[in-house]
């Protein structure tokens, strides 16, 4: 039988519909840049999993269970006991999201000229490095850089060329950080023998060694279905061994957390935890608080106890890998095999005609939006290009994130946003690039603004 969603609605909240010379328009008045766009003006969103999933009746209850206490807080306790039954860390800071962790560790580690080195650092993460002074290298293996290249574990890390760092420039490199799943190369899964092999490695050349764990749950549940070993596992018992080879981890709960907004750092090291804890209280606010309102804190303890059961990611998973085969069925290039939040269109090999400073992800997004409603994300020259200033580079590779919010769309309306992007698809040859005309210092694709080289006309 046909599998379904894993739970029932109680809520609904109308979606404004609007036509294609409406978004047209708004597309104009936003610099050609999806995110400036009003949410409103946008019928399927799919721009981000992060803080825009539903969030479920208990999670609700526990907001009103929330303690308001400016210090000590019963909320925090909770919470505390949550995350540390999850990791295993011992000092536990909350935080308002994950890119306030990743500042707080990185200006308590970091000084200009160090190296962090991960498989491949999101963009804040990427960026808050960058901001100390360091330098953000990305270790992936080879097989990430390849879209259509079929491997179970694309996120691993690659462990020769860890090595071959750690051997020749170990005195720069403050930190090794591991994403899970890896975001950037299409939220690809990274096993427990790689991440087994780094903590060996890093431990060898006296490194520390953490977790970027915000979607911690759905690695584990690929690790369940891909690697020798874990299929009679539970979802939670894998991802505690996975947070047991490491020292520590950045959390932004807004992923598996399944709360509209928070994040934490968690740490072993008493001296590091001690200075983080400092700039937490400068900057975020109480340790036991951290930026986050009590029900916060309440609604992010209950989605980490609700992330690791079976039933939700068993179906979590199967949505993204439905729509990856709507598209893989019609001839879509994508990043294969599907991640755990999303599926990733490869616009380099959909768009050949475009040149990659020409940015086809963002044309793509663009005509996706202004033809269907349907807001999607570029992942490629303009989110990790190197800008002009730094001697303008293309990304590695240039691609088009359609992430899945957690228990937000039904399959209909995800079989819609899917058959947008085949017909977007199929008259690829059609679409032109853009230039870029306005960018920030940092993150600048949250606010760049764009202008077409051609005309987009409205069909």
């Amino acid at each position: 039988m046909r599998a379904f969603e894993p739970f029932r609605f109680k809520a609904v909240d109308p979606i404004r519909m609007t036509t294609a010379e409406e978004r047209a328009a708004a597309l104009e008045r936003a610099g050609c840049n999806v995110f400036q766009l009003a949410a409103r003006d946008v019928i399927i969103d799919l721009l981000t999993d992060s803080g825009t999933g539903a969030m479920s009746s208990a999670q609700w209850s526990a907001m009103m269970r929330g303690d308001e206490s400016y210090a000590g807080s019963e909320s925090f306790y909770r919470f505390e006991r949550v995350v540390r039954d999850l990791t295993g860390y011992r000092h536990v800071l909350p935080t308002h999201q994950g890119r306030a962790a990743e500042r707080i560790l990185f200006q308590a580690l970091l000084q200009p000229g160090d190296v962090t080195l991960s498989n491949t650092h999101f963009d804040t993460t990427r960026a808050n490095v960058e901001f100390a002074g360091a330098e953000a290298r990305d270790l992936v293996i080879d097989a990430a850089r390849t879209p259509s290249l079929p491997h179970p574990f694309k996120g691993n890390m690659d462990l020769d060329a860890l090595e071959d760092v750690l051997a020749t420039e170990g005195d720069r490199v403050r930190l090794v950080m591991v994403t899970i799943t890896n975001n950037s190369g299409g939220g690809q899964p990274v096993s427990m023998e790689n991440v087994s092999a780094i903590r060996d490695v890093c431990r060898r050349h006296g490194r520390l060694f953490l977790l970027d764990a915000c979607r911690f749950a759905e690695n584990a549940w690929l690790v369940k279905q891909r690697e020798p070993g874990f299929r009679g596992r539970s979802p939670k018992s894998i991802a505690q061994q996975m947070f047991s080879l490491a020292d520590g981890c950045i959390v932004s709960a807004k992923k598996d957390g399944l709360a509209n907004i928070g994040g934490f750092l968690a740490l072993n090291d008493d001296a590091l935890a001690e200075r983080c804890r400092n700039l937490l209280i400068l900057t975020e606010g109480f340790p036991t608080y951290g930026g986050l309102a009590g029900y916060d804190l309440e609604a992010i303890a209950t989605g980490l106890e609700e992330v690791v059961d079976e039933a939700y990611l068993s179906h979590r998973i199967a949505s993204v890998e439905s729509f990856a085969s709507r598209l893989i069925d019609a001839g879509v290039p994508i990043v294969r095999p599907a991640g755990g939040h999303g599926v990733f269109v490869d616009a380099r090999a959909l768009l050949p005609h475009i040149a990659p400073l020409e940015y086809p992800g963002i044309a793509f997004v663009n005509e996706l939006y202004v033809e269907h409603g349907v807001r999607a994300c570029e992942i490629g020259s303009v989110m990790f290009g190197r800008t002009p200033a730094a001697g303008e580079r293309p990304a590695p590779l240039e691609l088009v994130r359609l992430a899945i919010p957690r228990r937000l769309y039904s399959d209909a309306q995800l079989r819609y946003a899917a058959e947008a992007v085949i017909e977007v698809a199929a008259r690829a040859e059609t679409l032109s690039g853009l230039r870029m005309t306005w960018q920030p210092q940092y993150l600048r694709h949250f606010t760049a603004r764009f202008e077409p080289l051609r005309a987009m006309s409205v069909r």
